[in-house]
């Protein structure tokens, strides 16, 4: 053909003629690339924003089934009455109302979170007129968590403590990167009114006498101006108290008109409220401080400055002698992670290249390789605009890293049909020039480049529609493979025919690459990398090194590689491969061979899937390896006094000590850090209010390649037999979350109306799950506590009536008396501090001391005459136990039975062996028992992924039709996806890997979208061989040889790319050429979280490939015979060609 006959690209056609502009273009590209992703903050997860709102009532002296009555049903009936509500979940505890509004994922969050305010503003004329705090709402930002704890330590005094670390906690509050500080352990100021009940009442006061005597004198007040002399002044009245010795000389006038003096009634004092939380570093007291990253923020340089800071606070500010030291810091494993992923991505480029050199030479493989960071360069630059497109904001996290990584083989693809085409044309046509051949080049594979482009991006097109937070969390995958898989495309048609313009060059009589082996050829490259070299040590000795490695490279394979080894390849094994290829097919092609070959397909597919149902290779939600922290939640009793829960804690602590000290695994932990009060639940827990009744325990392990091989997995096993057998507490032993938050693993959610019937019913489930025998269930334990002890002070409404005392003022006559009111503020020349009033110690915790309050009102009848009536002359009380909690989900109580895993057992297996349980029991009318936590969020995930992957189907099928304008040539490509299937199932059941529903289901969509790419190649060049007039038989073979060479370059490229991953090698690039010290590791907290993808993709690719290129072939006979005597059509090669077609079958 001539070259006016070929189909050019105008835009491609424009970039080959103005080539400087393309090259000072590609210059930008890769600056303004480098530039982004060296601005990109850095996370080793990304930020998580999903539609939950967080609503929190503080309600104190509230029991959980009065919260529930006054405060959640109210609140839940108006939010139930929103659009957009998927679930809404309810917790009632003593004193506090905490609600949980989750959103379909369609509904923006700030939209959610307006709703959710006007439905409370709705429900305020239900709720009680004086809550203490609330209702408030607010977005659950799972990116908001603890980067590092700061622990400072040393002979001072806790209040010293305190204000060394205030100075620090506002110096690292100002960083635009950090939410908030919380300090744990430390001692809160304020000035104590501790009354003597007896006195108070002797003296005839009340604890209103008090308040209105201590707000009438404490304060300071405008008095206006005045003008003197000219000069407007202004009047300040001001009568603060400065010292707390005049607090405590107040004179308080009773209702008969005498004075008291309040030190004589109270014990005024200036000292601190009562601990409510602790921090500990190995047994050592701490002053704590917890730093909350803020979302989108740099995580590695929020690290950076806070170490900064520290640094010069130490040397500048802060005394000698105190010891301050950084645990939990995440920045270290966000920055091993994304160091060893990098060098991952560098080592697959790597062996992409590799085989690319092999069949494609080192000049074309060069052109094709650059297509992998230009096309990284390409999306890098398009991430701040489409950003704000799809409604997110991109981070340098694992999972973007990932996503560069899958599409190492896959980015090249477009490149490697655009370079290849255009040298077998350059080669072809000896009178055309470079320019004219690339030009037609590309012009010819545009539609088939496109085609197997959108193919491959339509898979990963419904993922982007992942609801939930799994959705959240893995949804830059797709998004960064579309982004880069468009990019390749754009590198394909811009830059890469630029560079073959440039660069590539004829090949010899023997149709390779002429290889000039003489020295000559190598003096001037040689010459100007040396140049380099010595330019690169100026800068940094690992660049000269790096420069210096290119040189003997160079020289090894002008020499070597492409003489000795690429060569020989390409004239040896490569022509001898296809020949054996082409006798395979040629001898199948023949009676009902083809037939058997595809009914034994579809036998071993069968047989693959009754073998899955035997063997039940196991199956997890998210990949994890053995942990970096270890968690030792307690959970005492409601109301549980912080210091209880501090001395249980060191028994916790003490047990922990002496597993680490057992198992000699002291050298491998970094830190055992203990915190009561604050800080001690779940980090991704939106409830920030602090807990005296819960403390955690934390061990940090050294990094993973610093363990000598000690697994952290077993050593959490220990620990959790050892917390065993503390009474009076729940305890829960967990693991940092690998993934997204997701519920317990073993979690069964009993729901109805009723707590007699729930009870029951918790009974029946543990009672089955008891006698199933079920093995790996570490403690069923029930979110029911029915049993927490209660003292009721009745009222006896009537004898309150006519005595004009409201329950009200009871209650809150009560809540002073225990809790204490503030009821002003003690100002010094730093901060201000609350004036406290309560009972002393001994007098509120008697109860026939808080029923002898008296209640102070004035009396209309008399005159306005004040009255004091004692609450034991109006109430009496009783003792009860009630419920510690009252949990409801969509409006319904819920009862929740959890347990952990024992380590290695298998959750999916044994809630299989519990949902049996539950299907044999009688649950009645109105009732239910069904899995959740962890579960509910698996079947969710693993529903939308089968969706996914139809919807993936149904649009590679519209591409394909739309290609081949046939109906049955896209089901013959679609059997490659069956084949996929097949090498998954097969690889993870032979190699004995476990399935992950996240990972695994990923790579079968992924594949879905990549092996049909195979099918492409043969069926459209076969089609074009017929086309040519070549006969059925011919083309088929003929054709199958000729793509045998792509086909295979794809899969291996592919394939190679993720093999670092799939085996977690990384090689430090950096310290190889900077020190020689290369640090292979094997392995690695990225390969555990990544791995199960990477074989599912392995093993899928490379059984497709082989079965493929004789399926295929195959199906493509088999539909031609049937066609030709079914339908008596006739080939259309016929009409150009008059040769005997084969019998059909």
């Amino acid at each position: 053909m001539k070259f006016e006959q070929y189909k050019t690209l105008g835009f491609t056609n424009w970039c080959i003629e103005n080539r400087t502009a393309i090259y000072i273009f590609t210059f930008i590209i890769t600056l303004g690339g480098l530039l982004v992703y060296n601005n990109l903050p850095k996370e080793q997860f990304p930020d998580i924003k999903v539609p939950q709102i967080y609503i929190n009532t503080i309600y104190f002296g509230t029991a959980p089934a009065d919260i529930e009555n006054t405060i959640n049903k109210p609140i839940e009936k108006q939010l139930k009455s929103i659009s957009g509500v998927k679930r809404i979940k309810s917790n009632a505890l003593q004193d506090v109302s905490v609600i949980l509004v989750e959103f379909n994922p369609d509904v923006q969050v700030s939209d959610a979170l307006q709703r959710v305010r006007d439905a409370i503003d709705k429900s305020k004329r239900d709720l009680p007129q004086k809550l203490d705090s609330g209702p408030t709402a607010q977005d659950v930002n799972f990116s908001e968590f603890p980067i590092m704890n700061i622990n400072m330590a040393g002979n001072f005094s806790l209040n010293q403590l305190k204000d060394y670390a205030e100075d620090l906690q506002d110096a690292i509050e100002a960083m635009p990167e950090i939410s908030r500080v919380d300090i744990v352990g430390a001692l809160k100021r304020e000035v104590q009114i501790n009354v003597d009940l007896p006195r108070m009442q002797s003296s005839g006061l009340a604890f209103y006498d008090i308040q209105q005597a201590v707000q009438g004198e404490n304060i300071n007040v405008s008095g206006g101006e005045l003008n003197v002399d000219g000069v407007r002044r202004t009047l300040r009245v001001k009568g603060e108290f400065s010292e707390v010795e005049t607090l405590r000389n107040l004179q308080i006038r009773t209702a008969t008109g005498a004075t008291v003096r309040l030190g004589d009634v109270a014990d005024v004092q200036d000292s601190f409220e009562e601990q409510q939380d602790f921090s500990r570093l190995d047994k050592k007291t701490v002053v704590s401080l917890n730093v909350i990253k803020r979302s989108g923020a740099n995580l590695i340089s929020a690290s950076d400055k806070i170490e900064e800071t520290i640094a010069k606070y130490k040397a500048d500010r802060f005394p000698q002698g105190l010891d301050i030291k950084i645990t939990a810091d995440q920045s270290e494993r966000t920055r091993a992670e994304l160091h060893d992923l990098v060098n991952t991505v560098v080592l697959g480029f790597i062996f992409v290249v590799l085989v690319l050199m092999f069949f494609m030479g080192v000049r074309d493989s060069i052109f094709v390789g650059l297509s992998v960071p230009l096309s990284a360069f390409v999306a890098f630059v398009c991430m701040p605009v489409v950003g704000p497109i799809v409604g997110t904001a991109f981070t340098l996290n694992t999972i973007v890293l990932f996503a560069f990584l899958l599409g190492l083989g896959l980015v090249v693809d477009d490149a490697i049909v655009v370079i290849e085409n255009s040298h077998r044309l350059f080669n072809q046509h000896k009178d055309w020039d470079i320019k004219n051949a690339v030009k037609a080049a590309a012009g010819e594979v545009f539609v088939p480049v496109m085609s197997g482009t959108l193919t491959t991006i339509a898979p990963f097109f419904p993922l982007l529609f992942w609801p939930g937070i799994v959705g959240e969390f893995m949804k830059f995958l797709p998004l960064m493979l579309i982004l880069t898989l468009f990019a390749s495309l754009f590198v394909a048609y811009v830059i890469n025919p630029v560079f073959a313009v440039t660069f590539m060059k004829r090949h010899d009589e023997n149709g390779h690459e002429a290889v000039d082996t003489s020295f000559d050829s190598l003096k001037r490259p040689l010459i100007i990398m040396a140049v380099l070299a010595g330019i690169g040590y100026v800068i940094d000795r690992g660049i000269g090194n790096l420069m210096i490695f290119f040189i003997i490279l160079y020289v090894f394979n002008h020499y070597v590689l492409t003489p000795k080894i690429i060569v020989p390849f390409q004239e040896g094994l490569l022509p001898r491969l296809k020949n054996g290829y082409r006798k395979l097919i040629s001898w199948i092609l023949h009676g009902w061979r083809p037939v058997w070959a595809v009914v034994s397909m579809f036998i071993l597919l069968i047989g693959t899937f009754m073998l899955m149902g035997v063997v039940q290779p196991k199956v997890i939600f998210f990949p994890s390896g053995d942990p970096d922290y270890v968690y030792v939640y307690n959970v005492m009793p409601i109301g549980t006094d912080a210091r209880v829960t501090d001395s249980v804690t060191k028994v916790i602590e003490k047990r922990v000590f002496k597993v680490l000290e057992d198992e000699k695994a002291m050298n491998i932990v970094n830190s055992v850090i203990a915190n009561v009060g604050k800080n001690a639940g779940d980090p991704f827990n939106p409830d920030r209010a602090a807990t005296p009744h819960k403390s955690k325990v934390t061990v940090a392990f050294v990094k993973s390649e610093d363990r000598d091989g000690r697994s952290t997995e077993e050593i959490l096993g220990k620990v959790r037999v050892a917390m065993q057998g503390i009474p009076g507490t729940e305890i829960s032993v967990e693991r940092e979350s690998s993934g997204p938050p997701t519920g317990k693993a073993i979690s069964i959610e009993l729901s109805g109306e009723d707590f007699n019937t729930l009870q029951t019913l918790e009974k029946t489930v543990r009672k089955g799950i008891s006698q199933a025998g079920i093995e790996g269930i570490d403690q069923l334990k029930s979110d029911l506590v029915t049993n927490k002890p209660e003292i009721v002070i009745n009222i006896n409404k009537e004898k309150a009536q006519r005595e004009g005392i409201s329950a009200q003022q009871i209650a809150f006559a009560i809540r002073t008396a225990l809790f204490g009111t503030e009821i002003s503020k003690f100002r010094d020349a730093k901060d201000e501090y609350p004036i406290m009033i309560r009972l002393k110690q001994n007098d509120r915790s008697k109860i026939e001391q808080l029923l002898s309050l008296n209640i102070v009102y004035r009396d209309m009848n008399l005159g306005g005459q004040l009255r004091q009536v004692p609450i034991s002359s109006v109430a009496d009380i009783s003792y009860s136990t009630t419920f510690s909690q009252i949990n409801r989900k969509n409006q319904e109580r819920l009862v929740t039975v959890s347990s952990d895993v024992v380590p290695g057992f298998n959750a999916n297996q044994i809630n299989q062996q519990i949902q049996q349980v539950i299907d044999q029991m009688e649950v009645p009318n109105g009732y239910t028992v069904r899995l959740g936590g962890e579960q509910e969020d698996q079947q969710e995930s693993a529903i939308f992924l089968m969706t996914a992957l139809g919807v993936a189907v149904l649009l590679i099928y519209l591409i394909l039709a739309t290609q081949f304008n046939s109906v049955i040539k896209p089901l013959i490509i679609f059997v490659t996806i069956l084949l996929s299937f097949i090498g998954v199932l097969l690889g993870f059941m032979i190699t004995g890997k476990t399935f992950s529903v996240i990972m695994s289901g990923v790579g079968i969509i992924a594949l879905a979208g990549i092996v049909v790419k195979n099918g492409i190649l043969l069926i459209e060049f076969i089609d074009e061989l017929r086309g040519r007039g070549t006969p059925l038989r011919e083309a088929i073979i003929e054709g199958g040889g000729i793509r045998l060479t792509p086909v295979l370059l794809t899969a291996s490229a592919a394939v190679l790319g993720l093999i670092p991953l799939a085996f977690g090698l990384t090689v430090d690039f950096v310290s190889l050429f900077r020190d020689f010290k290369p640090n292979v590791m094997v392995g690695g907290a990225s390969a555990v979280f990544w791995n199960i993808l990477a074989w599912t993709i392995i093993y899928g690719l490379t059984f497709s490939t082989v079965l493929t290129l004789v399926i295929v072939p195959c199906l493509y006979w088999i539909n031609e015979r049937i066609r030709m005597k079914w339908f008596g059509k006739k080939d259309p090669a016929l009409a150009m060609k008059r040769e005997p077609e084969p019998e059909a079958v």
